[in-house]
C-alpha cells in the first residue's frame, strides 16, 4: 500500500478528544497495517515544542520551511484531514496523485445558540474543505444528516465511522489527585457553556449524600465561575469539585468508582467520554441532544428537560432501575459495540477506495 499521512496539527493541544482521536486511530491503523505487511500510516505530527510523543520512523515533525516546499507528500497517495474546521495541506490540482479523506466531527456551531453570522463563516469554512476533498467520513449518523442537510458534497462518497474505544490505562490516582471522601457523580469534558454542566449543580442538593467531580480543561473562565458561583448559591460549593484536566490512570480511577457518569451536552459529535463509562457498566445520564442518544441506546438515562425536579426525577428513576434491573452487563456490551479495531478496519476500507 503507498503512503498515507494523518494530519496531526492539532495535537498540540494534548488535552483534546482530537489529540487522543489522531493518537488512537493511528496506533490502531498501524497495528492493522503491520499485520498486512504494509508500510504504516505515517503522522504529520506538530513542531517538536508542541509534541508529546517520542519520535518514530513514521513521524513527520512539522517545519516551518515546510510553507515553502512539503517533500513529505511525494508518493502521498491519500492525504487524511481529520477535522472540519482544520486544514487540508495537499493542493487541489490536475498535477497532485494525492487524494484527501476529510473526517467531520460536528457541525455544533449550528446547536450552540451561536449567531448566524458566526455560524455561516463556519459551515463556509467546513465546505472549503469539503470542496477540496475526495471522501468523507463522519462519527456519527447524527453528524451525517447535519452535513448532507448544512453542506453541498455533490457526488463525494460519505461514510459513517463512529469512533472506538481505546484501552483506558490502569485507574490510579496520585499525591496530587483529588480523592473523594463519599459517594460521587462524575462528569468528564471541556468546562464551557455547550457542555451544559452548570444545569447539574441542582442535583447536589437533591442528594446531599453525594459529591460531584467535573473534570476537564477550564475553557470558558467565566462559565467556570458562573458553575461555582451558583455552587456557592445553592450551598453544595464544599461538594462541587472543578479539578481540571486529569491524567489517564486518574480518570479511569473516577470511571471505575463513580456512581454516575453525567453529560448533559448540548451538543456532540460523538461523545467518547459516555463509551469510556459505558465500558466500566456504570450508568450514564445524558442529554436527548444531538448524537447522545446515538451513542447512549438504550442503556442510557436521558434529561430532556433541564430542570431541578425533571432532573432529579430522570436521576432518581434511572439509579433505581439500574440497581434492580442489574443492568451493568448490558451497559459493557454497549459500550463494547464501539470497537476501535473495527473503526480502524473501516478507516482502511475507505483509504483504500482512494487508491
Amino acid at each position: 500500500m503507498s503512503s498515507i499521512i494523518l494530519d496531526c496539527g492539532l495535537m498540540k493541544f494534548p488535552n483534546s478528544g482530537l489529540y487522543h482521536y489522531c493518537l488512537n486511530m493511528s496506533l490502531e491503523v498501524n497495528k492493522l497495517l503491520e499485520k498486512r505487511q504494509q508500510p504504516p500510516l505515517r503522522m504529520y505530527l506538530p513542531p517538536r515544542k508542541y509534541l508529546q510523543k517520542a519520535p518514530e520512523n513514521h513521524h513527520i515533525i512539522e517545519k516551518k520551511w515546510h510553507k515553502l516546499w512539503k517533500p513529505f507528500l511525494v508518493g502521498c497517495r491519500v492525504w487524511h484531514a481529520p477535522f472540519q474546521s482544520g486544514r487540508i495541506i495537499p493542493r487541489k490540482d490536475r498535477s497532485s496523485s494525492t487524494n484527501v479523506l476529510l473526517t467531520v466531527h460536528d457541525l455544533n456551531v449550528l446547536h450552540e445558540g451561536k449567531p448566524r453570522e458566526e455560524q455561516l463563516r463556519s459551515l463556509a469554512h467546513t465546505q472549503t474543505l469539503i470542496d477540496r476533498s475526495d471522501a468523507i467520513v463522519c462519527i456519527s449518523e447524527f453528524t451525517r444528516n447535519d452535513l448532507l442537510q448544512h453542506c453541498e458534497v455533490g457526488n463525494k462518497p460519505v461514510y459513517v465511522i463512529h469512533n472506538g474505544l481505546h484501552q483506558v490505562a490502569t485507574p490510579g490516582l496520585n499525591h496530587k489527585s483529588y480523592r473523594p471522601s463519599r459517594p460521587f457523580l462524575f462528569g468528564l469534558g471541556y468546562l464551557n457553556a455547550k457542555k451544559n454542566y452548570h444545569v447539574l449543580i441542582p442535583l447536589l442538593q437533591h442528594n446531599p449524600e453525594l459529591e460531584m467531580i467535573i473534570a476537564g480543561h477550564f475553557d470558558e473562565p467565566d462559565y467556570v465561575a458562573q458553575m461555582k458561583a451558583l455552587a456557592e448559591q445553592l450551598g453544595v460549593r464544599d461538594r462541587l469539585h472543578l479539578p481540571g484536566p486529569v491524567l489517564e490512570e486518574e480518570k479511569s480511577w473516577y470511571l471505575k468508582n463513580c456512581l454516575a457518569f453525567l453529560h448533559p451536552s448540548l451538543a456532540e459529535g460523538f461523545g467518547l467520554p459516555v463509551v469510556e463509562a459505558m465500558s466500566f457498566g456504570k450508568p450514564v445520564f445524558l442529554s436527548d441532544r444531538t448524537s447522545l442518544p446515538e451513542v447512549g441506546g438504550d442503556v442510557a438515562f436521558y434529561f430532556s428537560s433541564f430542570e431541578a425536579e425533571a432532573m432529579q426525577q430522570v436521576f432518581q428513576a434511572g439509579m433505581n432501575q439500574y440497581t434492580t434491573q442489574a443492568l451493568e452487563q448490558q451497559i459493557r456490551q454497549r459500550a463494547n459495540f464501539f470497537s476501535l479495531e473495527k473503526s480502524a478496519e473501516k478507516y482502511l476500507e475507505v483509504y483504500e477506495s482512494l487508491f
